[in-house]
C-alpha cells in the first residue's frame, strides 16, 4: 500500500483483494499518514517560532531569542535571513519540504546571526554546535546545483565566501 500526490490530486494503492470496507479503512488510515507527514514537513509561523527557541536553547545557550520567525515566499536565491536589530528572521518557502534537519540548520544558521552579524570563525563556530551543520549544507548545495542557483562552495574560514544560506547574488540580510 502506498499513497503519493500527483499535482492536486492524492494516488493511492492498495491490493485488489481487500474488502470494500477494508480498503475504506486502509485508504482512511493511508490518507491521514500522509496528511500528518506533510504538516510536519510544513510547519506554520508558530510552529516555526517554536522550533527556533528550541534550537536556540539547544545549541546556542539559548542566548538567541527572535522576535518573529516565519515564512517568506520573496527569497529566490536565500535560504534565509535575519535582521538583528529587530529580531526576526525569515525562512524562504523554497524550504518547505526539505527534511527537518536541513530547516534547522538554516534556523541555526539565521539564530546565530542574531548574536554575530558578520560570518567570521565566531559565527561559524556558533552554527558548528548543530551536529548537522556540514550535512546540511550540502544538501542545500545541491539543491541549488540542482536548481542552477547562483551558489558557490562556502568556507567558514572565508568571510567572503558564500555560506550556503544567503546566496551571491545581492548582500546577506542582517542589519545592525
Amino acid at each position: 500500500m502506498s499513497a503519493y500526490r500527483d499535482g492536486d490530486k492524492v494516488v493511492v494503492m492498495v491490493p485488489s483483494r481487500l474488502s470494500k470496507a477494508e480498503e475504506e479503512q486502509w485508504i482512511a488510515t493511508i490518507l491521514e499518514r500522509l496528511e500528518e507527514r506533510e504538516r510536519r514537513r510544513r510547519p506554520s509561523d508558530a510552529d516555526l517560532q517554536s522550533r527556533a527557541r528550541e534550537l536556540s536553547r539547544r545549541y546556542l545557550d539559548g542566548r538567541a531569542d527572535p522576535v518573529s520567525v516565519r515564512w517568506v515566499a520573496n527569497q529566490r536565491t536565500r535560504w534565509g535571513s535575519c535582521t538583528p536589530d529587530d529580531g526576526t528572521i525569515r525562512l524562504s518557502t523554497r524550504l518547505r519540504g526539505m527534511p527537518g534537519w536541513v530547516v534547522d540548520y538554516v534556523l541555526v544558521h539565521e539564530l546565530a546571526h542574531l548574536l554575530i552579524p558578520g560570518h567570521g570563525a565566531d559565527f561559524w563556530e556558533l552554527v558548528g554546535n548543530y551536529p548537522k551543520a556540514d550535512r546540511a549544507r550540502g544538501y542545500l548545495e545541491g539543491v541549488a546545483a540542482a536548481a542552477h542557483l547562483p551558489l558557490e562552495a562556502d568556507a567558514p574560514d572565508d568571510e567572503t565566501a558564500d555560506d550556503g544560506v544567503h546566496g551571491d547574488d545581492f548582500p546577506h540580510e542582517v542589519a545592525g
